[in-house]
């Protein structure tokens, strides 16, 4: 037996007619991880997602959910997961209650207590009409609708888009309640701060393709440094000549780049020049983000 993962795909391929959806997506995600799975809007994450929900089928590949397999077992699947989707549709004319019970009697569990308690950490009123709430209140609903059967795996489709600061944080506390006790969370997102905090691994997706799946912190430390030069005198890019130096930018007698070469080379390449100031950093995922996404790395 090999080993199994919570979710994995092989060459998993969704077509719509002939514009790409997703590519060739092979994943892997062990059970209890957090993994993060990032990307501008368009790049395939919802398709992903969709394809792993059975929403939707694949043009080819196969993919795997507790060793379940996505197009087969797909309603044995949802039973153990927890979806929250980024566009909400509900049974308006319900209140909160009913709708929640609705999603407990499917999962075949008395949900009660747990729908009370997840309630009063959201504030949220259970005998409201779905109609009359707001758009985060009706994000809030999303949430607990994904929670309250304590799902084996749980998958966050841009999850914190419209709630408030205070909520965003409560929720990301859950999330840690959730994963302390065995959920695997899959943290679909195009806001990096966001998976920066949440995720230990982290899958980047451009145009349908996975063109990465690194640790963060291998990430953030990928020898990429953030570095500013300020020259005595007005500054041009031939002023750094070193391998490694990526999307220089010049400002007066500053120089902006990123650089991935060795320190020691970096500053022998300084070596009797007027140099005012030296700043080194580390970037933000951000910026090492764009790296990835920049012309410099059509190797991807």
């Amino acid at each position: 037996m090999g080993k199994m993962y919570v979710i994995e795909t092989h060459g998993l391929t969704k077509y719509y007619g002939k514009s790409r959806g997703i590519i060739d997506l092979d994943l892997k995600i062990e059970p209890g991880e957090i993994f993060g799975f990032i990307g501008p809007n368009g790049a395939g994450k919802s398709t992903t997602i969709r394809t792993l929900l059975g929403l939707i089928f694949p043009t080819s590949g196969s993919g795997r959910i507790f060793g379940l397999d996505i197009v087969r077992d797909s309603k044995e699947i949802k039973k153990q997961i927890g979806f929250m989707p980024s566009e909400i549709h509900y049974y308006e004319k319900m209140d909160v209650l009913e709708l929640l019970r609705f999603s407990a009697n499917f999962y075949g569990t008395d949900c009660a207590p747990r729908i009370t308690e997840l309630a009063e950490t959201f504030d949220l009123d259970l005998e409201r009409k779905i109609i009359d709430l707001s758009r985060g209140n009706q994000k809030k609903v999303s949430i607990l609708q994904s929670l309250i059967h304590e799902p084996g795996l749980l998958i966050l489709d841009e999850p914190t888009s419209g709630l408030d600061p205070l909520m965003q944080a409560k929720f990301f506390d859950i999330l840690k309640e959730e994963n302390n006790k065995g959920t695997t969370i899959f943290f679909s997102s195009h806001t990096l701060s966001e998976v920066q905090k949440m995720c230990r691994r982290v899958g980047i997706i451009k145009e349908g393709k996975i063109i990465a799946v690194e640790d963060i912190e291998t990430l953030r430390k990928k020898q990429l440094r953030k570095i500013q030069v300020e020259f005595s005198q007005p500054a041009k890019i031939s002023d750094i000549e070193c391998p490694g130096v990526i999307a220089p930018k010049v400002e007066g007698g500053n120089i902006f780049f990123l650089y991935s070469g060795s320190m020691k080379d970096f500053l022998n390449s300084l070596g009797g020049k007027d140099i005012k100031d030296l700043i080194i950093e580390e970037p933000t995922l951000e910026e090492i983000f764009m790296h990835y996404y920049s012309e410099e790395n059509g190797k991807h």
